[in-house]
């Protein structure tokens, strides 16, 4: 695990909520120069503390206004099972977020639709059509209250070294 300070925090607040900030913006708001915090920044990224930069777009711009949350139980629990749906789902653009979970599913997926016709779709390519699997269960979201990926950073916590203001 990469040795992270306040400052680092301090960095890691910021980008969470504006990544387009300048250097000399950013400076300004962690009391350091803009080459260092290009550093800093750099460093992150390296350490893979920062995994990406990304932007949230609006489903309903692109004409993908249907959201489904699936619970998705395998036939069986087996490491080369799991492993290839694993890998179904990082090879599948229409799942935007799975997870590997403990509880009445192996899976639960996010997944984006033009409409509930090409969710239908989408189901018999990938979930149908997989011997692998032995259920899942749909849950349509009715609004987005809240997208982010934003962690919630507390520059006290030890794990930015010595605690305290910057």
């Amino acid at each position: 695990m990469p040795e992270l300070d306040c400052i680092d925090g301090a960095i890691l607040q910021i980008v969470q909520r504006n990544n387009r900030l300048t250097s000399e913006e950013m400076a300004t708001r962690v009391n350091l120069s803009p080459s260092a915090c290009q550093r800093r920044l750099k460093r992150l990224r390296g350490d893979g503390v920062i995994e990406a930069d990304v932007s949230i777009i609006s489903p309903k711009a692109l004409g993908r206004a249907v959201t489904m949350i699936v619970l998705v139980s395998l036939e069986r629990e087996r490491a080369d099972i799991v492993d290839r749906f694993k890998n179904a789902i990082r090879s599948t653009r229409e799942v935007m977020l799975g997870f590997y979970v403990t509880g009445d599913a192996d899976f639960m997926l996010v997944i984006t639709a033009k409409s509930m016709e090409d969710y239908e779709q989408f189901t018999r390519r990938f979930f149908y059509e997989n011997p692998d699997i032995k259920g899942f269960k749909t849950m349509v979201v009715m609004d987005r209250v809240k997208a982010s990926f934003e962690f919630p950073i507390d520059l006290d916590d030890p794990v930015f070294g010595r605690n305290g203001a910057f």
